[in-house]
C-alpha cells in the first residue's frame, strides 16, 4: 500500500486539513488483512476524487492514543472528519461500491461554508443577500438538496412559481416535511391567484381570506382563520384548511410559539 498518505501528525493532518476539505481517516494496521483489502480501495478512490476529499491512513500501533481517544475497537475502521469532527464512519472492509456509496451519501457538499453564510444572513434578516448566495450554490451544483431547499424557501413568499421550480421533484426523506410544506404554501399562493380553481362553498371566502394572510406572513390571522374553516368544512379543497396548518407549523418550527400556541387548538378542530 502507498504511504504517501499515511498520517504523521493527526493534529495537522486531519483536524485542521478537515476545515479545508473532508478527510477520510482510516484506521489501520499491517497485521490487519482486512485493513488490506481495504486500504487500495480507499487510496484508488482518494486518487480519483480530484481534491473532494482526502485519505489519511492513520497506523494504530504507531499512533495508538489516537485510536484510543476516537474509540477505535476493531480495525479496518473508517471515520469522516469534517471542520476538526468526525461525522461518520464504518468499520469492515467494505467492497469498492459500497464504499463508493458511503461517500456519495456522508461527504458534505463543497459549498457548505457558502450555505453556512447563507443561513447566517437569512437569520440576521438579510434575505437580499442570501438569495445570490443560494442560487449560486443551486446553480453550480443542482443536487445540492439543502441549498435548493433553502432558495425554494427563500422565495415562497415572493415568488411562488419560481420556488415550486427550483423544488422540481425532488424527494428527499431527511427534509420531506420542509419540502412538503413548501410546496403545499405554493400551492395555496397558485390558487390566491386562481380563486375560480377553488371549489364553490360556504367557507370558500374565509378560505382565500386565510390564503391571504399567510401569504403576507401574517402567522397568526392565518392559523385562526384556517382553524376556524376546519370546525365548519373540514374537507374543503380537499382538506386544504388541515394541510395548511401542518406546513405553518413546519415552516416556523415545532419550538415557535404560534406553533406551541395553536398545535393544541388545531388538533381539537380535527375531531
Amino acid at each position: 500500500m502507498s504511504t504517501k498518505y499515511d498520517v504523521k501528525d493527526f493534529t495537522k493532518d486531519v483536524l485542521e486539513e478537515s476545515h479545508r476539505v473532508p478527510v477520510v481517516a482510516d484506521f489501520w494496521a499491517e497485521w490487519c488483512a482486512p485493513c488490506r483489502i481495504l486500504g487500495p480501495v480507499l487510496e484508488e478512490l482518494a486518487s480519483q476524487a480530484n481534491g473532494s476529499w482526502k485519505l489519511a491512513k492513520v497506523n494504530t500501533e504507531e499512533h495508538p492514543n489516537i485510536a484510543s481517544q476516537y474509540g477505535i475497537r476493531g480495525i479496518p475502521a473508517v471515520k469522516l472528519f469534517v471542520d476538526g469532527q468526525p461525522v461518520n464512519e464504518f468499520t469492515g472492509a467494505l467492497p469498492k461500491y459500497q464504499v463508493e456509496y458511503w461517500l456519495q451519501r456522508v461527504l458534505p457538499s463543497r459549498f457548505r461554508k457558502d450555505l453556512q453564510a447563507a443561513e447566517y444572513l437569512i437569520a440576521q434578516g438579510k434575505s437580499d443577500e442570501a438569495q445570490p448566495i443560494l442560487e449560486r450554490v443551486v446553480r453550480e451544483e443542482p443536487g445540492n438538496v439543502e441549498a435548493r431547499i433553502r432558495l425554494a424557501r427563500l422565495l415562497l413568499f415572493s415568488d411562488h412559481g419560481r420556488a415550486r421550480e427550483v423544488l422540481g421533484d425532488i424527494e428527499e426523506p431527511a427534509h420531506a416535511e420542509q419540502i412538503e410544506a413548501i410546496r403545499t404554501v405554493a400551492r395555496l399562493a397558485s390558487l390566491r391567484n386562481n380563486p375560480s380553481d377553488l371549489p364553490p362553498g360556504d367557507v370558500k371566502d374565509d378560505y382565500l381570506a386565510a390564503i391571504n394572510n399567510l401569504l403576507h406572513q401574517n402567522y397568526e390571522q392565518a392559523l385562526q382563520a384556517f382553524i376556524e374553516i376546519l370546525r365548519k368544512d373540514r374537507y374543503y379543497d380537499d382538506d386544504g384548511s388541515r394541510k395548511a396548518c401542518i406546513a405553518i407549523f413546519k415552516l416556523l418550527g415545532e419550538d415557535h410559539h404560534l406553533t406551541q400556541k395553536y398545535r393544541r387548538e388545531f388538533s381539537r378542530s380535527l375531531y
